[in-house]
């Protein structure tokens, strides 16, 4: 009997050498987190693909939906499962197609994964192909750049047939690169640079600097909105808060003026690599772009990146910023990052920052305020907010104290 399954594709996943089983474990495992709850019977490989079964046809758009979002998907095709049987897998393809929308030509695409079916692909092509002009006979027949290509996929005792695709996010799947720090703001850079990075396999920890208690705590609203567009892809595992506001009031008391923005940047990074080392993370990220603002030249890059030995991931540094507003559209984050929240950024700000620090000058200005002891006690007051969507994030023992405005009764622990 003909049923409707989900069959999810992989591009990147499937160049990987003898280490390719890794990634395709941690994609199905991931996949399954995606759609817990929904009628599916089960998530499995089967050759070069993944086999999602929906128990309920009307949930079909909700699993194909969940299903792209997640990193390592590179489409997703809704098919038709059936016997190996000729009438059998030319019905379902005459069902394909014509549920495939507007067309004026077509062609058959056939293929085994095994060789134990005696019917050659080329005679497939022929039969199922002989079956659609019949059905569709105002319909011409393509081989090169068709509108609509149906798909005879015989494999593992069954048949599948589709046509339609919806692309997925690409990248690798998230818990294959490891876990990255992010320092995460309301703004909307570093969503899309979190993103990026989640994109590529890392699990990504959020590190939010507040302004509080020397502002309202409204970026910390936002920036937990954002980590709630970006939890379906499962790339946040978990979110720190650090209200730092008075460490804020202090450096701009006693640091040069010109520098005060560079201070509070060395002074985050500096947080950021112990919280990294406590969470096993082996990179930094930031949404930094070259020339974007003042504090994002090379110079003054190159300033903060002195305050730490850990490596510091820039994915957004050769990016317009039009074209990070598009991603940003497209993950749901930009309307989030457009509200006006007064946060650590705008507090203390000089009238004239350094635009191209000297080293020297800098280290001088270090000294100038007990930095280490802001490290500690940055850490001492850190809270967190945990998200169940990301299966591969694991939490360390130290940190106790959660977030408990931000984070629901039901969360974390």
């Amino acid at each position: 009997m003909a049923s409707y399954v989900c069959l999810v594709h992989y591009h990147e996943v499937g160049l990987k050498g003898k280490n390719r089983s890794v990634f395709e474990n941690q994609l199905v495992a991931n996949l399954r987190h995606a759609v817990r709850g929904m009628p599916v019977e089960g998530v499995r490989r089967i050759s070069g693909r993944i086999l999602v079964p929906v128990a309920d046809d009307a949930a079909l758009p909700a699993v194909v939906g969940a299903l792209r979002q997640v990193p390592g998907v590179a489409r997703v095709s809704t098919a038709i499962r059936c016997e190996r049987d000729p009438e059998a897998y030319a019905a379902a393809a005459v069902r394909v197609l014509g549920e495939a929308g507007e067309f004026e030509s077509f062609k058959v695409h056939a293929h085994k994964a095994h060789t134990d079916y005696p019917v050659h692909t080329l005679d497939i092509n022929r039969e199922v192909g002989a079956v659609l002009c019949e059905a569709f006979p105002d319909k011409a027949v393509r081989m090169h750049h068709p509108d609509v290509t149906v798909y005879v996929l015989v494999v593992e005792g069954f048949a599948y047939v589709y046509a339609a695709s919806v692309p997925g996010v690409g990248g690798l799947p998230v818990g294959t690169a490891g876990k990255v720090v992010s320092l995460l703001s309301s703004g909307i850079d570093s969503p899309v640079a979190s993103w990026q990075i989640g994109k590529r396999g890392a699990v990504v920890v959020g590190l939010h600097f507040s302004g509080r208690p020397m502002t309202a705590d409204t970026s910390e609203w936002l920036t937990r909105d954002i980590c709630d567009a970006l939890a379906p892809a499962g790339v946040i595992g978990r979110l720190y808060v650090v209200p730092f506001g008075e460490c804020q009031r202090e450096i701009s008391l006693k640091a040069p003026q010109n520098l005060r923005v560079i201070m509070y940047r060395r002074l985050m990074f500096r947080v950021a690599e112990e919280l990294a080392r406590i969470e096993g993370a082996k990179a930094l990220v930031t949404g930094e772009s070259v020339g974007q603002v003042a504090s994002q030249t090379l110079d003054n890059m190159a300033a903060t990146n002195d305050a730490v030995t850990i490596p510091i991931l820039r994915p957004l540094s050769g990016t317009d910023k039009k074209d990070i507003i598009e991603v940003a559209e497209s993950l749901g984050t930009f309307e989030i990052s457009s509200q006006t929240a007064p946060d650590c950024c705008t507090l203390f700000m000089p009238r004239r920052p350094e635009t191209h620090a000297r080293i020297d000058e800098v280290r001088a200005g270090w000294d100038t305020f007990d930095h280490e002891r802001m490290v500690e006690d940055l850490l001492a007051s850190i809270e967190y907010v945990d998200f169940a969507q990301c299966p591969s994030y694991r939490p360390p023992r130290r940190f106790r104290a959660r977030h408990d405005e931000l984070a629901p009764a039901n969360e974390g622990a």
